[in-house]
């Protein structure tokens, strides 16, 4: 039973689906760590990025999206990714959750 149950979940990851299974067939728990393409995730730059694509980094909203923008407006482009704690909404804590998937262009700290 247990080699019928995984030849189904090899079949049906091959297609696309994900099926539900028992969770006394389940597969043993992964390591929390992600694989592959998956792992590689493109960073957003707060020099260019609109609200939009602000708000796909979890952990900001779209108000705190709308005032990144806002404070790059009036203050000109942010030199690192630690200027964001000028941004009401965003401490330490916050920052340290969200640094790796932000960048700051090389062209826009040229600009300032």
């Amino acid at each position: 039973m247990k080699r019928i149950v995984q030849l189904l979940l090899v079949a049906t990851a091959a297609i696309g689906f994900a099926p539900v299974v028992p969770a006394t067939h389940a597969a043993p728990a992964s390591s929390g760590k992600p694989s592959g393409a998956v792992a590689k995730q493109a960073r957003v730059d707060v020099n260019r990025a609109g609200i939009e694509e602000l708000v796909s980094v979890k952990g900001i909203g779209p108000a705190l999206a709308r005032r990144i923008v806002e404070h790059r407006k009036q203050h000109g482009p942010f030199e690192s990714i630690d200027d964001l704690l000028a941004v009401q909404g965003i401490g330490p804590k916050l920052l340290a959750r969200i640094r790796d998937r932000l960048t700051v262009g090389a062209a826009d700290r040229a600009r300032r």
